[in-house]
């Protein structure tokens, strides 16, 4: 792409629009700014910058646009699609500055918030007030809201409460030609027009920079339960996931975890809270809430009754508030505990909940074929399968190139079975290739399209989901 490189003289602006300590140059910085969580890649921006105001961005994107200068937004740097990697250099629009919960309308269930709010900081903020924000990513306690909102992050708590795509009402964003406009409005129904709102959740800041987000909240939840069943077979884990909702019942979580997953957590926090028997191939992780005790005992006893016609060792009930935390502390861990050992991809596919043992024979099956080692954990009762597939000993060549042959395999089996290729990372740079799986030539040019009408130039985040872009 015919993208400007930044001289001395654009430098020289951006110290005209922000402070020079929000102007940064230096490798520390810069290197901070050019990879994220995703496997061990790494593209350098040729300046960060730090607004810390809409007026800001808006002048920094005007000027951007007008001089083919690329602009990657940024928030806490945690995604795992590669979506803030700065593919092409130039400006890095790093949002930490933008860390402020603006408003908390107790009246109206809402909350207005800026973009570079910690996730987990926010919730604590509203449960102070008798509210609640239920999507929490295995990250919350260092990702951003708007990097949430710009990947419709879901976590363990969406299969009851939905994902953040449900929780948005408006946005305030900053167009990739520096104008200002709101998405939407704070209402909870809005039939006017094109929603504009739900275009840009889940966008990874191709189309427009997120300055201000109005998330609606419902009534905190007092109390919860917790349970961790052991199954001899990961299969019939998987099964067993189904069978709770035939029997009627909804957890808040239901996350699924392999051995191998929940085994490499613990050695990663160096936990020896719970035993893992040999016989124990996979994990389900159950919760259930509400308001009275009573109705959770007796929900989290029926659920136990249903996994107990499976194959399963004996259910561990946390009985404490530290032994809930350190469950959930394993299931959150795990992401890093692989990473820890090894160079590795993440796939982070998604079918419909009752096909989750297919799918993992799949797996299995493609693993054995390419050579590859896989560990599987994620939000099983939502059908959402995260695959960390282990470099290990695989030579540079299969990784490289033979693997690629693999993960396409996989991703044509999970269309097949009505899925598709992503549930909550989002495309990004390391999945744009394989977006002609789940999608026809004229849905491709359709968003091709879309994306030439917000940023005819092809400034904001080039390089992401779209190949051609």
């Amino acid at each position: 792409m015919p993208f400007h490189k930044i001289s001395p003289d654009d430098l020289a602006y951006f110290k005209t629009i922000l402070d020079a300590r929000y102007v940064l140059t230096d490798e520390e910085q810069l290197t901070r700014c050019a990879s994220d969580q995703t496997e061990d890649l790494h593209y350098m921006p040729e300046v960060a910058l730090q607004p810390g105001t809409t007026a800001e961005v808006s002048d920094i994107m005007r000027y951007c646009n007008e001089h083919s200068i690329p602009v990657t937004p940024r928030g806490a740097g945690t995604g795992l699609s590669g979506g803030a990697l700065p593919v092409y250099g130039g400006v890095a629009l790093d949002m930490k500055r933008f860390n402020k919960i603006l408003h908390v309308d107790k009246r109206n269930f809402q909350v207005t918030t800026e973009p570079g709010v910690i996730t987990q900081e926010l919730q604590e903020h509203l449960k102070t007030e008798g509210l609640f924000y239920p999507p929490d990513p295995a990250s919350k306690g260092s990702c951003f809201i708007g990097g949430n909102v710009s990947e419709n992050s879901g976590g363990p708590r969406a299969v009851k409460y939905g994902v953040v795509k449900d929780y948005v009402l408006n946005l305030e964003i900053v167009l990739p030609n520096g104008e200002v406009i709101w998405t939407g409005a704070n209402v909870l129904k809005n039939a006017t027009g094109y929603n504009l709102t739900q275009l840009l959740v889940g966008s990874e800041g191709t189309l427009g920079v997120i300055t201000k987000i109005v998330l609606r909240l419902i009534p905190a939840v007092k109390h919860d339960l917790l349970m961790l069943a052991p199954f001899r077979s990961a299969a019939e884990a998987c099964a067993a996931v189904n069978a709770i909702f035939l029997a009627g019942y909804t957890p808040s979580a239901l996350e699924f975890m392999e051995r191998d997953a929940l085994e490499w957590s613990m050695r990663y926090t160096q936990s020896t809270g719970i035993s893992l028997p040999d016989d124990i191939a996979a994990h389900l992780l159950i919760e259930v809430d509400g308001n009275h005790m009573d109705e959770l005992y007796r929900d989290a006893e029926a659920i136990a009754a249903v996994v107990q016609k499976f194959d399963i060792g004996e259910i561990l009930f946390a009985d404490s508030h530290e032994q809930k935390q350190m469950l959930w502390t394993l299931r959150r861990k795990v992401g890093e505990a692989v990473k820890s050992n090894s160079v590795y991809k993440e796939e982070d596919t998604v079918v419909p909940r009752a096909e989750l043992p297919e799918l993992l024979q799949i797996i299995k099956r493609l693993g054995a074929e390419y050579g590859f080692k896989s560990v599987c954990y994620g939000h099983a009762g939502d059908g959402n399968l995260h695959v960390n597939i282990v470099k290990g000993d695989m030579s540079d060549h299969d990784w490289n190139v033979k693997l690629t042959e693999g993960i396409r395999k996989l991703f044509a089996e999970v269309v097949r079975m009505g899925g598709t290729i992503s549930g909550e990372h989002g495309i990004g740079l390391v999945q744009r290739d394989y977006m002609d799986i789940a999608f026809n030539e004229v849905q491709m040019q359709l968003m091709r399209q879309i994306k030439q009408v917000f940023d005819p130039k092809g400034i904001l985040n080039p390089g992401k989901i779209l190949t051609n872009t």
